[in-house]
């Protein structure tokens, strides 16, 4: 895989318009909170089946990333970023535009396809702008703190755009992000040819299928029963799809995933790293603003002002603390202290009072949690990365991306599950906070297995005693 790298001043340019793409691919997941009352209001949504306005976007966007991946090695990541983006303005116009329920889902589906097509690309772009320099880690730390901006920046547009304008401009905001996207892509990112060959289809359909009927199956469980023959069946039915593309990749000569890519040191443990990360973190987010707002009273807009701390320190460790540390200490040492970090602030806010207030409750629990997610999430997404082959960056960007994704759904469906058992259908605040406070534990529990994980499987980065702190980076 060559590359055309733009000159050294417009690097930073290009991640601009990489971070850009992280932050709007979340943004788009927490946007919609808001305008969900008014959409169901104007579509005809039942309640059951309003949760597919986030679900279809979810679904898409974890069992397409995989075949992202594979496109952007095959015909050059910045054609797929560019794609990507194309994309995920349709889908936006058509979720905007909708007039039934089956345009607004159909739509969602296309901003998670489009979605999985940027993701992956943006990764493979970072790598290819920033790959064996010094800068790195700081570019991996902007890219990851995209992320938490996204989702709270997502509460507020998507409080302002409904009050003031109207709920299908949620959806049309992106689109002239995207725009702008696609028109700096070409004089900021680098030409990366691709690799050429063939796109696997049936490994592609398999996994892409296989993938969405077990986070299908996780989603309904909460709401259909776990023991349901609609859950058991589409469980199942993920399980018999994914062991066939396992045995079409292990055939095939130009297979989707290469399965000797698991061989690569540390692949599978920092992508097992991101995986819990994303469960756990994500559970946290969700039931945290519940509480703040179901329990504590807060509006919309208040409760994204709550988690403006935590965004601020989330920015700040991964752009200036981690990085620096990672230097120092290696990823391991980061890995694991930002897990007991995270596990200790969820285990803190388990505590949280029916009559608590936000300066006692929330806020030196969420701050000891946010820290810990800036310091495992660099540098088990740098690690995950740069375990792959050169060539095959794109597929190791779609697959670090599918486990976070993937940890954070089913996470979050499993937590949704156990937090309503405890309320049984409670609607006080002591019943609520009940239920919250075991979400909690169990996201507790969560970072705890991603401690061990991690300090079990991963290895310690192999350090030159001559070199200065600033080369002593483990990407």
């Amino acid at each position: 895989m060559s590359a055309s790298n733009p000159p050294t001043k417009r690097r930073w340019l290009g991640l601009a318009l990489i971070a850009a793409a992280q932050f709007v691919v979340i943004m788009d997941t927490s946007i919609i909170g808001v305008a969900l009352p008014d959409i169901q209001a104007e579509l005809g949504f039942t309640p059951e089946s309003l949760s597919w306005v986030f679900n279809a976007y979810v679904i898409a966007f974890g069992g397409l990333l995989l075949l992202g991946g594979r496109l952007s090695d095959v015909f050059g990541a910045r054609r797929v970023f560019i794609a990507g983006w194309l994309t995920l303005a349709i889908g936006s116009v058509l979720a905007g535009a909708a007039s039934n329920v089956g345009l607004e889902i159909a739509g969602r589906a296309v901003q998670g396809a489009g979605a999985a097509l940027i993701a992956p690309a943006a990764l493979t772009l970072l790598m290819t702008l920033f790959g064996g320099t010094a800068d790195l880690p700081r570019a991996f730390a902007v890219y990851g703190a995209a992320a938490p901006i996204g989702g709270t920046a997502g509460v507020f547009l998507g409080g302002v755009l409904t009050e003031y304008a109207s709920w299908p401009w949620v959806f049309y905001v992106t689109v002239p992000i995207a725009a702008l996207v696609v028109v700096l892509t070409p004089f900021a990112l680098p030409r990366v040819d691709g690799g050429g060959g063939r796109v696997d289809l049936a490994g592609a359909l398999t996994a892409t299928a296989g993938l969405a009927a077990i986070v299908y199956g996780v989603v309904r469980a909460p709401e259909a029963g776990w023991a349901s023959a609609e859950t058991i069946i589409a469980l199942a039915a993920g399980a018999v799809l994914l062991i066939v593309f396992f045995a079409i990749q292990a055939r095939s000569r130009t297979p989707l995933l290469r399965l000797g890519i698991f061989r690569a040191p540390q692949l599978g443990a920092a992508n097992l790293a991101q995986l819990l990360l994303g469960a756990a973190w994500v559970s946290m987010w969700f039931f945290l603003n519940l509480y703040l707002q179901q329990v504590l009273g807060a509006g919309a807009f208040a409760s994204g002002a709550a988690l403006l701390p935590m965004t601020a320190l989330i920015v700040v460790g991964m752009v200036a603390v981690a990085p620096r540390l990672q230097a120092r200490f290696g990823a391991k040492p980061l890995i694991v202290g930002g897990f007991a970090l995270l596990a200790i602030g969820l285990g803190w806010l388990a505590l949280a009072r029916p009559d608590g207030s936000y300066a006692a409750d929330v806020l030196p629990a969420s701050l000891v949690a946010a820290l810990g997610m800036a310091l495992a999430f660099v540098p088990s997404l740098g690690t995950a990365i740069s375990a792959a082959r050169p060539e095959e960056t794109g597929v190791a960007s779609g697959l670090v991306n599918t486990s976070y994704q993937i940890g954070s759904a089913i996470g979050l469906a499993v937590l949704t599950a156990v937090g309503a058992a405890v309320t049984a259908g409670g609607t006080d605040a002591p019943a609520l906070t009940a239920g919250f406070s075991a979400a909690f534990i169990g996201a507790a529990v969560l970072a705890a297995a991603g401690l061990v994980a991690s300090a079990l499987l991963l290895r310690p980065a192999p350090r030159r005693a001559d070199a200065p702190a600033e080369e002593m980076v483990e990407v």
